[in-house]
């Protein structure tokens, strides 16, 4: 039976191979994870589609196939056996020898004339083509090798760092065609060097700077009117400097950039180069939040299964200020902003090999019981790779929790195409003062970043103040 690479998403064309689980002549049963995926969406294990021996692994670690390559085969439980048991011994009679055809005899006939020597005023004929060599040798049908060699010019043929930048989106290709731009001599920020649309913008922005700041001269009078003249093609701009590279030291380990890291690289500059990131930082007083975790959590646990956490708290009261102010559950869209009518949370969840965003859906409709189980689900699944592309794409604002490893506070990077992300601190004792007295109390950071293209200071500030405002109006009923 043939193992194909799954298709993880409407909008995904190919995927990874990132481990097999399983070798060559390894028994598997159905539903077993048999290989390791990485795709721009999520990283995932891909189960058996049947119980047998695998036969044979078509694609190695490391390839990037199309969906639907076959990937491997596995053979039915019994069917190498069978084949083995029915397979018919060797004879022993030597093979004939082959035999070669013999040339074949010379025509017949007189021998042919010897052509005239032309005139000098004749045409020359042309030289006969000089006969081409023969391609290289295609590889596997579907399979990208990322080491691939790059083949040298004299060969004729593209390397694969051409090949690759070519293969941009049909609207990358459509905006090259109409701007009769050259898409290879554009930096790519995309997964290996793919031109996205925000390279090919930022490259006209950038001719259109050249051509802007290049100087005009003065017109001269002319003695009678010239005909038109068609205006002079701009000056191509020298694309953006590619990231610097250097030679490792002695000693060095040089690991590529798995699938995963590349996405997040490419999401990470791109939101930089996009929206206008501002921050805000608010003090939060959680010890009714401490005392609710303490008295009620162990009841929580035995009812819903999951631990009360100050996350589940976070998230409540983060849907309550969204409702508030709705602009900051919006996206900006050209000209216009989208804002949406439900509140699907994103909430970061840090892997070993990467950070990952599950998406809650109609996370406003839930209470803090539904959000606390939905986030201990969606960060289990991620840490186990069983993620659907579903359950990562669509959120609509996104919290990253970074106090959990002991930090105050940070400036976290809006995820696209949202507004606005909330970044929580760590929960530490500090000393305030309440009510003109210094008292010990268990206080945390909260930190908005938000996009100053739709959102002002002040409507940031309101919507931390409803943040701020949830969070305290949380009590033993909402549990």
């Amino acid at each position: 039976m043939d193992v194909v690479m799954p298709q993880m998403g409407e909008s995904i064309a190919e995927g990874t191979i990132v481990k097999w689980l399983k070798k060559p002549g390894d028994t598997v049963e159905k539903d077993e994870p048999l290989f390791e995926i990485s795709t721009d969406k999520v990283d995932a294990e891909i189960p058996s589609p049947s119980s047998g021996t695998l036969q044979e692994i078509l694609v190695p670690e490391g390839n990037t196939v199309e969906v639907n390559t076959v990937v491997a085969r596995i053979a039915a439980a019994g069917a190498a056996k069978s084949a083995a048991e029915t397979k018919p011994a060797p004879s022993a009679a030597k093979p004939a020898a082959e035999t070669k055809p013999s040339p074949a005899p010379p025509p017949s006939g007189p021998e042919p004339a010897k052509p005239s020597v032309p005139s000098p005023t004749a045409p020359k004929a042309p030289p006969p083509p000089a006969p081409k060599s023969p391609p290289p040798p295609s590889p596997t049908p579907g399979v990208r090798a990322d080491r691939e060699p790059a083949v040298t010019q004299a060969t004729g043929v593209a390397t694969l760092e051409e090949r690759v930048r070519t293969k941009s989106s049909p609207l990358v290709r459509r905006m090259a065609a109409e701007h009769d731009a050259d898409i290879t001599q554009i930096h790519g920020t995309g997964i290996h060097g793919r031109v996205t649309k925000q390279d090919f913008e930022h490259h006209l922005e950038t001719i259109e700077a050249a051509t802007s700041a290049a100087p005009v001269a003065e017109p001269q009078p002319a003695a009678r009117p010239t005909p038109p003249r068609a205006a002079p093609a701009a000056a191509p701009a020298a694309a953006p400097a590619a990231a610097r590279t250097f030679a490792p030291a002695p000693g060095d380990r040089v690991e590529p950039m798995t699938v995963m890291r590349l996405k997040i690289a490419e999401h990470m500059i791109e939101s930089r180069r996009t929206s206008a990131h501002v921050q805000t930082f608010w003090e939060v007083d959680v010890a009714h939040l401490e005392r609710l975790r303490k008295e009620h959590g162990e009841q929580f646990l035995q009812r819903n299964g999951v631990k009360l956490t100050y996350t589940a708290f976070i998230a409540k009261a983060t849907c309550d200020a969204l409702k508030a102010v709705p602009v900051m559950n919006s996206s900006l869209s050209g000209t216009e902003i989208v804002y949406h009518g439900a509140i699907h949370l994103g909430i970061a969840v840090a892997l070993d090999w990467g950070l990952i965003v599950p998406v809650i859906k109609h996370a406003g409709d839930m209470n803090i019981s539904g959000l606390a189980r939905s986030i201990t689900d969606l960060a289990g699944r991620a840490r186990s790779k069983r993620l659907s592309p579903d359950e990562v794409t669509g959120g609509t604002f996104t919290i990253t929790n970074p106090g959990v490893y002991g930090g105050l506070f940070g400036c976290p990077i809006i995820n696209q195409p949202q507004v606005g992300i909330l970044g929580v601190g760590a929960v530490e004792k500090r000393p305030v003062v309440i009510e003109d007295a210094i008292a010990i109390r268990p206080m945390s950071y909260l930190s908005l970043s938000f996009d100053h293209r739709v959102i002002d200071g002040a409507m940031a500030e309101r919507y931390m103040g409803e943040l701020k405002k949830s969070l305290l109006a949380i009590n033993e009923s909402a549990l």
